[in-house]
């Protein structure tokens, strides 16, 4: 197929999905929030409760991160780190796993995130919110509201290889190959 040929195809398909999202948003806005608990997580300072996360912030991103020994996982809060002042203009935001607050800092220091963590080791918050089952961690996002001394759940999505919330996989679309069978790792030659 000719580049021009295809490229106008490639076009039509990429306003099809623009179209999609648009309406996923109009679709978002008529959800009905669902009421979840104060939940209390730990961090290298202490406690701390989900109501104290949003800080200022009506809405709260929490980030259900699979811990340091997820290399797709550590992929994702790579790009977020980049992308934090922006989010935290609009919205709180925290990357929430079942590693011990010393492990997360240290992992965090290593990968220069600027993000506040949480470990919800010894807690229901990722069973509760979908994110962990008896095979473990599930990666994915979950966005509440707080509203006086409630806390809601708005929204939430998985995350998988080629989703919306990792770049990585919509530049390597444009390859010829595409990812190619690409794995993250924690390094690089």
């Amino acid at each position: 197929m000719q580049y021009a040929e295809t490229s106008e195809r490639l076009a039509h398909y990429r306003q099809q999905i623009a179209e999609l999202r648009s309406k996923m948003r109009e679709l978002q806005q008529y959800v009905e929030p669902e009421e979840v608990s104060d939940y209390e997580f730990s961090t290298t300072d202490g406690k701390v409760r989900l109501s104290e996360l949003f800080g200022e912030k009506e809405y709260l991103f929490v980030i259900h991160n699979m811990g340091a020994g997820c290399r797709y996982c550590t992929l994702w809060a790579d790009g977020f780190n980049g992308i934090l002042p922006h989010i935290e203009n609009r919205a709180a935001f925290a990357v929430a796993s079942p590693d011990e607050p010393a492990a997360q800092q240290k992992f965090k220091a290593a990968r220069g995130w600027r993000f506040r963590m949480v470990s919800y080791r010894d807690t229901g918050f990722a069973r509760d919110m979908g994110y962990h089952s008896d095979n473990g961690s599930l990666p994915g996002v979950s966005v509440f509201r707080k509203r006086g001394q409630r806390i809601y759940r708005v929204s939430d999505a998985n995350f998988q290889p080629g989703d919306d919330f990792c770049t990585i996989w919509h530049f390597f679309d444009l390859l010829p190959q595409g990812a190619n069978d690409w794995q993250p790792q924690y390094k690089y030659q």
